[in-house]
């Protein structure tokens, strides 16, 4: 009952959206003409980082000594109760996933300019255990990547999958974190990404430990790969 009650709801929010798509996802405002779920003034508020912009910057520094990890961003800050955190936790578990789409597709505006994207053969959300997105009824890194896709018209890629069911990783240590995510995923028909660049797209980052295991299910695959990873937000490291 609590199944069916829950996508109940999720249709009725994707409803809601459809008749009522005017208001900005972040402040609430009207959007004018041309502004589609976020308002040009947010998306100039929107706490950039710059880190695809600086080769040594933060994210990087979390991936150290990971082989194969060639270069890493995050668009945004990520703090507690902002804006932007109250909206990834809506396109996360509230049954918004168009705003990821339109997030996506600012990832998409802001990076294609800069080159980061320039030898990226494929994008690779990060999934998660079909009994999950069952419940949840999507898995918001695939509408991250499609928006991605949409603005750089690099294909997305679903060869990474989470072969078993994985915890929260919210108030987890670093260690716990990593114990977590070991052994979790892994990748089918590896033949297909030979030579390939990924690119793993997630929506937050915090200490970086879903996002090695996925590198490492990857490169256990296909030692020939490369991998780039490029997220949403990051928040401050544990």
């Amino acid at each position: 009952m609590k199944r069916l009650l829950r996508s109940i709801g999720v249709a009725a929010k994707g409803i809601a959206e459809v008749m009522a798509p005017d208001y900005c996802r972040l402040c609430g405002g009207h959007l004018a003409e041309g502004e589609r779920l976020i308002c040009n003034l947010c998306r100039i508020r929107l706490p950039a980082t710059d880190f695809h912009l600086i080769p040594d910057n933060a994210m990087t520094v979390r991936f150290a000594g990971e082989p194969g990890i060639v270069r890493a961003t995050a668009l945004f800050h990520y703090v507690r109760d902002t804006p932007l955190a109250l909206a990834i936790h809506d396109f996360k578990y509230n049954g918004v996933p168009s705003l990821a789409l339109e997030f996506g597709r600012e990832m998409g505006r802001r990076l294609l300019p800069t080159g980061f994207l320039s030898d990226v053969d494929l994008l690779m959300p990060v999934p998660v255990h079909f009994l999950k997105r069952m419940r949840r009824g999507y898995n918001q890194t695939d509408y991250l990547a499609r928006g991605l896709s949409e603005i750089s018209g690099i294909p997305v890629a679903g060869n990474l999958y989470a072969g078993r069911p994985h915890k929260t990783q919210t108030g987890r240590t670093l260690v716990q974190r990593e114990a977590n995510t070991a052994g979790v995923f892994a990748v089918r028909h590896p033949e297909t990404l030979a030579g390939h660049h990924v690119l793993l797209i997630d929506d937050v980052c915090t200490t970086g430990s879903t996002l090695k295991a996925c590198a490492r299910a990857l490169l256990a695959a296909r030692p020939d790969l490369r991998c780039s990873i490029a997220t949403l937000a990051a928040a401050p490291r544990l």
